[in-house]
């Protein structure tokens, strides 16, 4: 069986990058912070200080493929700042993967260029709280105005549809299925074990639910944490989960398969549901279900469940409700 399920077994699969500085240690807890970077004029020195200050070991710039002046003289200033700087651009979940291949520690913390740390604890004591507990640790954020914004994720079956319900978090410890907007505290290991974000899920709201179901079915948690807050300083994007090509993948990883006893399958009568679907002709669609049907056989003791049972999890577990919803197309019957 393959333990490590999609790119970090893979030689070659990482995208192409160069690596500047990052050359000195800043501390030793063992977190570093992997910031992730959305454009826009957002002061980064200032973000450098507020992270150096938090006493993280590293800090792991992601730079889009677009030309940067500053470099020479942040490096400079930064000696524990390493810039990954990409040939090609690549999708959120691409550039948390490739932050974990590069780092060696056992903890790293995503964040956005457009955000801020407010009164966050420090980075030594992230480690201690959360370290080696779960998969990930989410962090409560906050708009300009301080209003909390709904970062919790409830995955609901209603009608022969698969939705995802919004939710401001409440109080601590709260599971989330996914991690909101990729932020959080990982567990460099258990990611890497997972396989990360798949990604040949291009569709941003499709690759961090992929991300989010393939974790539960797998046993791993993801919760919330009020201890660490941040500040969104831009503007919120829209969330777009319209039901394309990136869904086909997602439906068949995750709502597809079927548990019984101890490990999963795809059923080949799940097929012809999915050739109405898909909007493939019968060859192309037939050589993705195989495919895909083939990942879940090689991964299929990992499994602890099928997607109903994730939203058990919720419906019997946290008992977590409530806010809006939006559909997520059809999930398998």
């Amino acid at each position: 069986m393959n333990t490590i399920p999609t790119i970090f077994s893979l030689p070659g699969t990482l995208p192409p990058y160069t690596a500047v500085g990052g050359t000195a240690r800043a501390a030793s807890t063992g977190l570093s912070a992997v910031l992730l970077n959305r454009g826009g004029r957002y002061p980064r020195r200032t973000l450098f200080q507020e992270l150096e200050k938090a006493g993280f070991d590293y800090i792991l710039s992601i730079e889009g493929p677009q030309e940067r002046y500053d470099l020479e003289d942040l490096s400079g200033r930064f000696p524990f700042v390493r810039f990954i700087l990409l040939k090609e651009k690549i999708s959120s979940g691409e550039a948390v993967n490739l932050a974990a291949a590069e780092l060696g520690g056992p903890f790293f913390f995503v964040l956005w260029n457009d955000h801020r740390l407010f009164e966050g604890i420090a980075a030594a004591k992230m480690a201690e709280l959360f370290g080696g507990k779960r998969l990930c640790t989410i962090p409560v954020v906050q708009n300009s105005r301080f209003e909390t914004l709904h970062t919790l994720t409830v995955p609901v079956f209603y009608q022969g549809s698969v939705r995802a319900l919004p939710e401001a978090p409440e109080r601590e410890n709260q599971r989330s299925l996914f991690p909101y907007d990729w932020l959080g505290f990982y567990d460099r290991e258990r990611f890497i074990r997972l396989g990360g974000f798949d990604r040949d899920i291009l569709h941003p709201h499709w690759q961090l639910m992929d991300f989010g179901f393939r974790a539960s079915l797998w046993g791993e948690e993801i919760r919330s944490t009020r201890m660490i807050r941040l500040i969104h300083d831009g503007a919120m994007p829209p969330v777009d989960s319209t039901a394309e090509n990136s869904y086909r993948l997602f439906y068949l990883k995750n709502l597809a398969p079927v548990f019984r006893m101890d490990h999963a399958h795809i059923p080949l009568r799940r097929f012809p549901g999915y050739l109405a679907r898909a909007g493939w002709d019968l060859a192309g669609a037939w050589i993705e279900f195989t495919r895909e049907r083939r990942w879940v056989r090689e991964n299929r003791s990992r499994f602890r469940g099928d997607a109903r049972g994730v939203t058990d999890l919720w419906e019997h577990g946290d008992g977590q409700n409530g806010g809006q919803d939006y559909p997520e197309g059809e999930a398998g019957k």
